[in-house]
C-alpha cells in the first residue's frame, strides 16, 4: 500500500486540515442523507494509501473540488481504480496533479518516497515511448487563480541556471533541499495557473529543465527511484513544451542513469530514441554525449565493434559543436568530458596506453571541479592499470584536494573505488593516500 502523496498535495493547496476534511465529508454525507463518522484518524489512513468504501471517494474529490474551484477525479485524488486501463498518453492535467504531490512529498523527506524503488521492465521503458510518440499535445493552456507570465518563466530559467552551478560546486545532497523547496513552493503554484498555450510551453519547457536538475540531485544523493521518477516528469513536461532538444537532454540522463544501474542494453536503446527522436534538431553536444555514452555501455558489455563505431560518431558530433548555439542544459558537455568518456570505454576494451592518453588530455582541459574530479578518478585508474602506482597516487591526492566541500554520492564512490584500487597494489607509496582517503570517507554525507 502506497502513500497517497495526491490526496496530501491536494489538501495543502486548498489549507485543509485532516480534522477538516473528515468534517466537510461527514456533513456532504448527512446532506445527501447518509450518516458518516470520520475523523483526523480516518484521514490519516487515507494519507497513508487506504482507499475508503463505498461514495466516500467521490465526496471527497467534491470537497476537494470545491474548496479549490475545479473539478477532481478519483485518480486526481488518488484513489482511482487499480484495474482502470492506462490511457496510451499520460493526460497532461492528471500527470501536473501527480509530479507537484512528487515534489511536495520529497520536500517533506517522506521515508516512503526517500526508499522508493527504481522502475523496472516495461514501466520503465513506456516514458520514453510515450515521448517519441504520438499523440502530442494540441493544447497546454490552463485556467488558474495566478496568472503566469513570460517574466515567471524567466525566473523559472534563472532557478535552473543558479541550482545547476551550485551543483556543480558544492553537490547534489546539499543542493537538493534547495532545488525541492524551490519546485513546492514556488513553481507548483504557477503550474496550477493561467496562461495561454504559448506561454503554457515555455512554462513546461522551463518546470522541465527545474524537474531534471532536482533528479540529477537525486541521483547524486543515491535515492536512484526518485531520481528516475523525476527525469520520467521531465521527460513529460519536454513533450508538452515541444522541445525534442530538451527531451533529447532528458533522454541522456535516463541513458546516464542505465549506465549506472547496469543497464547497458537499455542505455544504448535510449540513446537511440534520442538520437532518432530529436532528428536534426539535435544539438552537436548532445549528439557527442549520446554517442559517447553508447560506446561506453558496449564496451561494458564487451561489443568492441560497436563502442568503436559509437566512438567515431561520437568524435564527428563533437567536432560539430558551436557553444553560443547550443541550449543551456547541454552547458554540461565542456571540452574534456568526451575526451574523459573515451578513456573510460578504451580502458574497458583493453586499450591502456590510448586511454591514459585521453584521461591526460580531459584533465588538462579546463571545467569545473565537479568535473576535474571525475577526470582524475578516470586518470588514476588508466595509471593503476599501466602499472605506473606513483602516478596514481598523486593523482589521487589532487582529486582528494578538489572534492574539498562537495556533498556528493557518485564522487565518494569514485573516491572508495579509487582507494580499493590503490590497496589492492599493496605498495607502501599509496599508503598515506589511503589514509587520507578513509578519512574524507568518513565524513557523513
Amino acid at each position: 500500500m502506497e502513500p497517497n502523496t495526491q490526496l496530501d498535495a491536494l489538501m495543502y493547496e486548498a489549507g485543509m486540515s485532516r480534522v477538516g476534511l473528515a468534517t466537510r465529508i461527514n456533513r456532504a454525507a448527512a446532506a445527501q442523507g447518509t450518516q458518516m463518522r470520520y475523523d483526523h484518524s480516518s484521514v490519516i489512513r487515507w494519507l497513508r494509501g487506504q482507499r475508503p468504501r463505498g461514495r466516500t471517494p467521490e465526496i471527497i474529490a467534491d470537497v476537494l473540488g470545491a474548496r479549490l474551484g475545479r473539478r477532481l477525479s478519483l485518480d486526481d485524488i488518488g484513489m482511482g481504480a487499480p484495474s482502470t486501463p492506462q490511457p496510451a498518453g499520460t493526460p497532461l492535467d492528471g500527470f501536473i496533479g501527480k509530479a507537484t504531490a512528487l515534489w511536495r512529498g520529497d520536500h517533506q523527506q517522506r521515508e516512503d518516497l526517500q526508499k522508493a524503488p527504481v522502475i523496472t521492465g516495461l514501466p520503465a521503458v513506456g516514458p520514453v515511448w510515450e515521448w517519441e510518440n504520438p499523440p502530442d499535445d494540441t493544447d497546454v493552456s490552463s485556467r488558474g487563480t495566478i496568472r503566469v507570465g513570460l517574466p515567471d518563466v524567466d525566473q523559472l530559467r534563472t532557478a535552473r541556471s543558479h541550482y545547476e552551478q551550485m551543483y556543480r560546486k558544492i553537490g547534489g545532497v546539499a543542493t537538493r533541499s534547495r532545488v525541492l523547496r524551490f519546485l513546492a513552493e514556488d513553481t507548483a503554484p504557477l503550474m496550477r495557473g493561467s496562461y495561454s498555450d504559448q506561454t503554457g510551453r515555455e512554462l513546461h519547457r522551463a518546470v522541465g529543465g527545474l524537474v531534471a536538475v532536482a533528479g540529477i540531485c537525486a541521483y547524486d544523493s543515491n535515492a536512484q527511484g526518485l531520481a528516475q521518477r523525476y527525469y520520467h516528469q521531465a521527460l513529460r513536461l519536454a513533450k508538452a513544451s515541444g522541445d525534442r532538444t530538451f527531451g533529447g537532454y532528458v533522454i541522456a540522463l535516463l541513458v546516464n542513469h542505465s549506465l549506472f544501474m547496469g543497464e547497458y542494453r537499455q542505455a544504448v536503446a535510449f540513446a537511440e530514441a534520442g538520437l532518432r527522436t530529436a532528428g536534426a534538431a539535435i544539438s552537436p553536444a548532445l549528439a557527442s554525449d549520446l554517442h559517447a555514452m553508447q560506446a561506453k555501455a558496449f564496451a561494458r558489455m564487451g561489443d568492441h565493434a560497436g563502442a568503436r563505431r559509437a566512438i567515431s560518431a561520437a568524435e564527428t558530433a563533437s567536432g560539430q559543436i558551436r557553444p553560443d548555439e547550443e541550449p543551456a542544459e547541454t552547458g554540461y558537455v565542456q571540452p574534456g568530458l568526451l575526451e574523459n568518456a573515451l578513456a573510460d570505454t578504451l580502458m574497458r576494451l583493453g586499450d591502456t596506453g590510448p586511454a591514459q592518453q585521453y584521461a591526460a588530455e580531459a584533465v588538462a582541459t579546463h571545467t569545473h571541479a565537479r568535473g576535474k574530479v571525475h577526470r582524475l578518478a578516470t586518470l588514476a585508474d588508466c595509471e593503476l592499470r599501466a602499472g605506473e602506482v606513483d602516478q596514481a597516487a598523486g593523482t589521487a591526492v589532487r582529486m582528494l584536494d578538489t572534492a574539498q566541500g562537495m556533498e556528493s554520492q557518485r564522487l565518494y564512490d569514485r573516491l572508495a573505488g579509487v582507494r580499493r584500487s590503490l590497496s589492492a597494489t599493496r605498495s607502501t607509496a599509496v599508503t598515506d593516500v589511503v589514509d587520507r582517503i578513509d578519512d574524507a570517507l568518513r565524513i557523513p554525507l
